[in-house]
């Protein structure tokens, strides 16, 4: 028997991702791990593999098309003959498949009848919290619960405690579509109970904002971007898609610009000494491996500068009302590459040396350049330095990379 196997879960905040290689074909015998696509998110490339061994029966994806978190991509025999897709077993909804912890693979997600024509989800009960398949239990406020940052923020601008949110996406992740539905609840609920009329009767929302991909622009939660004139009226043009990680750029970008207050400061700086001391110590250096440009020395100098003002390596946390310090310093460095501009991290960047500095910073700079990094290579940063020097720019103002508050 086949099973279909979906898309797994791809780390924090990944909901999506373009595919660029299909690595298998109907019929090939496959093994458990052995990759079957190679997808691009805004972060990295990965390669999705086998969640068993067995014989490909169908291909349910094509180069060039974005595919979300739980969207079947292939069906597999197993070789044993027996179904065992555990890792992420296909569901008619985009909810979780089983969430009463019975194991049974519920065909429940079709089952409930209480409106006739609503596509995937029925139409939303004034006391009931979303209108999706409803996740085990509420989480409550404090907890730690499964949400992208931008879905986050969407919550706290729209007044909705993200704890109190049922998740329906894989792994109880939650979805801003999961807010808004219940949001909607909210006010069913509010209108039903300052109204004497049938309970029933304001909840006549249409599903529409139901889509699974919301605009990149309502993630951000900044308002929908104009759209352009027909440019093509004055000449020719040509048109290019986005990759996952121009897209992502473009969106938080403009997130945080539109949400952080930039406050930019220039000074020139005499480090002629500071070049002669580069000079003395670039060819040990580059004996272990590493490159000593004026970025390592900067990460140093901007290492120990986190250490010393705490306040510079902390974020705050609009939702708790609170100021987060940042044990650790983990120091973002901006690459310039084919698929956009990406930010690896050095982690522990103030117990480094100078030398340790300059062999990972190389190091992470070519995995960039190959399409080699991984996902965690470009999380947990608490500081950015974006070098422009090379080109022979002189001042110029960066954008913050959220949730970092500084970027040199």
């Amino acid at each position: 028997m086949a099973d279909d196997f979906t898309l797994p879960d791809l780390g924090e905040g990944i909901e999506e991702a373009e595919v660029i290689g299909v690595l298998v074909h109907v019929g090939d015998v496959v093994e458990a791990d052995q990759p079957l696509i190679e997808v691009e998110t805004e972060k990295a490339n990965l390669d999705v593999p086998s969640p068993h061994a067995g014989v490909v029966e169908a291909v349910l994806v094509a180069v060039g098309e974005v595919i979300r978190v739980g969207q079947p991509i292939v069906s597999i025999t197993a070789a044993n003959g027996a179904s065992a897709v555990s890792a992420a077993p296909v569901a008619k909804a985009p909810s979780p498949a089983s969430s009463d912890g019975s194991g049974a693979p519920p065909p429940a997600p079709a089952a409930p009848t209480p409106i006739a024509a609503a596509p995937p989800a029925p139409a939303p009960l004034p006391a009931a919290p979303p209108p999706y398949v409803a996740s085990p239990a509420l989480q409550p406020e404090g907890r730690s619960v499964a949400a992208s940052p931008a879905v986050r923020l969407f919550a706290r601008e729209i007044g909705v405690r993200i704890g109190d949110v049922t998740a329906s996406g894989p792994g109880g992740r939650i979805s801003q579509e999961d807010v808004k539905a219940h949001a909607r609840a909210l006010l069913s609920a509010l209108y039903a109970s300052s109204s004497t009329a049938a309970p029933a009767g304001p909840v006549a929302a249409p599903p529409a904002p139901m889509a699974p991909t919301p605009a990149p622009s309502s993630e951000a939660g900044a308002p929908p971007p104009a759209g352009l004139p027909d440019l093509a009226q004055f000449g020719e043009i040509e048109r290019e898609r986005m990759s996952p990680t121009r897209r992502a750029t473009a969106r938080n970008l403009a997130q945080s610009w539109a949400q952080s207050p930039h406050i930019t400061l220039q000074q020139k700086a005499d480090v002629t000494a500071l070049d002669a001391l580069r000079r003395d110590r670039r060819d040990r250096v580059a004996k272990a491996g590493g490159s000593l440009t004026m970025l390592p020395i900067l990460m140093q100098v901007v290492a120990r500068a986190l250490a010393e003002f705490p306040r510079l390596n902390a974020s705050i946390d609009m939702a708790t009302q609170e100021i987060v310090y940042r044990r650790y310093i983990h120091v973002g460095m901006a690459t310039d590459t084919e698929r956009g501009l990406v930010v690896p991290v050095v982690r522990d960047a103030d117990q480094k040396s100078l030398t340790e500095l300059a062999v990972e910073i190389r190091a992470l700079a070519e995995r960039a350049r190959d399409r080699k990094l991984s996902i965690d290579d470009m999380r947990g940063g608490t500081f950015t330095i974006s070098n422009l020097g090379g080109m022979g720019t002189g001042f110029f103002t960066a954008i913050l990379h959220p949730p970092q508050v500084g970027i040199l």
